[in-house]
């Protein structure tokens, strides 16, 4: 995995697992890799899977089973998605249309460029 600078890779981590269960990878109660697993999978040190998994269990994505590992919530991947859909339209999104302002682009514009992502 490629980290950025732009936030801590114990985020990007979590990000990444989110994204696995948006990707329907991981399932409600299905185990997710181990701590050390998915360190070793993205090559990074076993303390910021760590922090990764904590915060993830704090947001109640994930659980533990003591001595088992751990497992997706059940309705992990709804809140995941409201929770990103709303941060989208609250954060993202105004910047979009700040700069779509700025550089004089259209719905229109937007809409093609829409069209030829969804085509590739």
């Amino acid at each position: 995995m490629m980290f950025t600078n732009d936030k801590p890779i114990f985020q990007q981590m979590a990000d990444r697992l989110s994204d696995e269960i948006l990707a329907c990878v991981y399932q409600d109660d299905d185990r997710i890799p181990s701590v050390r697993e998915y360190a070793v999978t993205l090559e990074v040190n076993t303390n910021t899977a760590v922090k990764a998994y904590e915060q993830l269990a704090r947001e109640n994505i994930i659980y533990n089973k003591r001595g088992m590992g751990y497992y997706v919530t059940p309705g992990a991947r709804e809140q995941i998605l409201r929770d990103r859909r709303k941060s989208f339209l609250e954060q993202q999104l105004p910047e979009l249309f700040r700069q779509m302002k700025l550089l004089g682009l259209g719905l229109k514009d937007i809409e093609a460029a829409w069209e030829k992502e969804a085509s590739v």
